[in-house]
């Protein structure tokens, strides 16, 4: 039982910050007002989920995921390592010990997890949350050493090897998503017990690796974009020099071959240079997040461009249906262009995470709306599949097949599982779904722009005032969208929201005055799509997949007749499918029917869940993409024409 502890907002001695302003947004990417945007955030106190989909998750993110991570943290031993660094009797844990394998990145899953719940207190507090984060600070505060040096595998499995593993070690990994956190705390509720041990850290790497140090960088991105947000958080510019110098070493060949190649962590080419992503897909996705904030707030046109040039490649031929991205379980990479298998495709949660957090930056950068589509494809599928309807179990690969006979699993390995030996993941689910009401809507100074699609209040900026919208939706089941304007000025501002890429219309985009009570009606098609593959794409030609909206289907053995086996199933010609109510899955959820020839050729119905709901109930089988029958080749070609939209189907 978590005991009630009163958390104190008061500043930490020695921080010079500025306090936070209710003129400030509240916001996990806040660019500076002389950055070279074209959207800006919106505060997430000007942003609520009221009800439908999306609320349901946050909610059951808050009351049942953030406390299962928080007993993880403890039940792992992660959370205590942070005891014994500081001195306290014990030796380090990961749960991987029993199979020989000690990660040195564990303490970012407790820096994840408290930038999570940071954003949550900001929106409401709440005092269990509340006490087991302070539980967990007062062992991050404990555990830095004087001289401002924090990584517990280090100060307890290597002590004296301080910055001299870059290229697996994780410390400035870690000390990014420390950052992360201490910007989540202070930003949303005024809180810079984290932010004091950030600075420390950031002081003890600038002496050892700053303009005055060697030249060096981690072998996982994530700092540089930390050292961003950094500075606009302290408006300390020492911050912003430090990461854009990490930025520019990249692909210098600091850190080399090793046994996994220059490209896996991006090393190979400059980041200015290298024309498409490569190597590992959370690291190339966080390295672009840093590249797009340090030149947003540069002016760095050539560096936002090379990173929209690796964007459009990673679309268009390295993307999987589900948003999902990292083709190759080998290094957790990009494989080759069109190299998407999809019974071993890795997938990793954390990749497509990764992507959502890039897609944001590029759509505040450029305000181009393809990004908002990607963002839409890869949380409704990619990232949400990573975790289970309880909001308790989590996935690290996610697969679009998985047959019925099968090689056994690893310790690690199947659907879901409460942990994981390399938890990244789960912390980094909860951190994704706090964060999403920001990703909503952003304005441009006159007027606003909505990109996702949630019963929600938003309250924005527009050109001389401020305007209040009421927006009602049963989105993603149903396709209409009514977005009221509840209090507006009195002169004209623009509203404009996205048509969603597979909606086959344009975006709605109005400047007039508005009057209060004035309500915008948006209706989508919701009938459900055959998808056909892209050519080049050899493991699944010759197949279908059946989109509903923005999400996508799998077909599962638990919903099959006893005794019929999934991979025997072919797709009828020309059939679509039928909706259907799935309440046995979750409230709400609309499934398919779509049609099928049994293994004895008879016409029959097979049903369709969203990809997100697989795995829920057994371990069996599953696949989105189906085989045709002969003649069934009527459907949408997924391709470049469609903005926004895998190429690959």
């Amino acid at each position: 039982m978590l005991v009630f502890v009163c958390l104190d907002h008061s500043r930490v001695p020695g921080v010079t910050v500025p306090p936070p302003s209710d003129n400030r947004p509240v916001s996990v990417v806040l660019p500076t007002a002389s950055a070279r945007t074209a959207l800006r955030p919106l505060s997430a106190t000007n942003v609520m989920i009221t009800d439908g989909f999306w609320a349901d998750r946050i909610r059951l993110n808050r009351e049942r995921t953030l406390p299962h991570g928080f007993a993880w943290l403890k039940r792992s031993g992660t959370l205590g390592n942070f005891r014994v660094a500081a001195g306290a009797p014990g030796r380090y844990e990961a749960l991987g010990q029993q199979y020989g394998v000690i990660y040195p990145f564990l303490d970012s899953d407790v820096y994840k997890w408290l930038e999570a719940v940071g954003w949550e207190l900001g929106r409401e507090h709440d005092p269990d949350l509340a006490a087991a984060a302070d539980e967990a600070i007062d062992a991050v505060q404990a555990a830095q050493r004087a001289d401002g040096y924090l990584n517990t595998y280090v100060q307890v499995i290597a002590p004296g090897t301080e910055y001299r593993n870059l290229a697996w070690g994780h410390e400035l990994y870690c000390i990014g998503h420390l950052i992360q956190a201490a910007v989540a705390w202070h930003r949303a509720l005024g809180d810079d017990r984290l932010l004091d041990v950030a600075l420390r850290a950031v002081e003890s790497i600038e002496r050892e690796l700053g303009p005055t140090g060697r030249d060096g960088i981690d072998g996982h991105a994530e700092i540089e974009m930390a050292l961003v947000e950094l500075y606009r958080t302290t408006g300390d510019r020492r911050h912003l020099e430090l990461g854009s110098r990490m930025l520019e070493l990249r692909g210098r060949g600091l850190i080399g071959e090793a046994h996994m190649g220059a490209a896996y962590w991006q090393d190979h080419l400059p980041v200015r240079e290298a024309p498409t992503v490569a190597g590992h897909a959370v690291r190339q996705m966080y390295l672009d997040c840093g590249v797009v904030d340090a030149a947003t707030e540069l002016g760095d046109s050539e560096l936002l461009d090379a990173v929209r040039r690796r964007w459009d490649d990673m679309v268009e031929s390295r993307m999987y249906l589900t948003g999902g991205i990292g083709s190759r379980h080998r290094d957790e990479a990009f494989g080759d262009p069109f190299e998407l298998p999809p019974d071993v495709a890795y997938n990793e949660t954390c990749a497509a995470i990764a992507s959502v957090m890039l897609g944001w930056r590029l759509l505040l950068a450029t305000g181009d709306q393809a990004y908002a589509d990607a963002i839409e494809r890869t949380m409704y599928n990619a990232v949400l599949a990573g975790s289970s309807l309880d909001g308790c179990r989590f996935a690290y690969d996610n697969p679009l097949q998985r047959r019925t006979n099968r090689a056994p699993d690893g310790p690690d390995r199947g659907p879901r599982t409460e942990w994981k030996l390399c938890a990244c993941c789960p912390p980094n689910l909860m951190r994704t779904l706090s964060t999403w009401q920001q990703y909503l809507a952003t304005t441009d100074g006159a007027g606003v722009q909505v990109h996702q699609f949630a019963s929600a209040e938003i309250v924005a900026p527009v050109a001389e005032g401020e305007a209040r919208l009421a927006v009602a939706t049963d989105y993603p089941w149903d396709g209409r969208v009514a977005i009221t304007v509840a209090e507006t000025p009195t002169h004209p501002w623009n509203l404009s929201v996205r048509a969603p890429a597979w909606s086959g219309r344009g975006p709605l985009r109005e400047s007039r005055s508005w009057q209060p009570r004035e309500t915008v009606e948006l209706e989508f098609d919701m009938t459900a799509q055959v998808t056909l593959p892209d050519p080049r794409v050899d493991a699944i030609r010759g197949t279908m997949a059946f989109e509903r909206g923005p999400i996508v289907y799998a077909v599962e053995s638990a919903d099959l007749d006893g005794g019929v086996e999934l991979e025997a199933l072919r797709l009828q010609p020309g059939g679509r499918g039928t909706t259907q109510s799935r309440d046995d899955i979750a409230h709400g959820v609309v499934g398919l029917v779509i049609p099928v020839e049994a293994p004895d050729g008879a016409a029959v119905g097979a049903p369709a869940i969203p990809y997100f709901a697989w795995g829920n109930r057994d371990e069996g089988a599953m696949r989105v993409w189906i085989p045709a029958a002969s003649g069934a080749t009527n459907g949408r070609a997924a391709g470049r024409s469609t903005p926004g939209r895998p190429a690959t189907g």
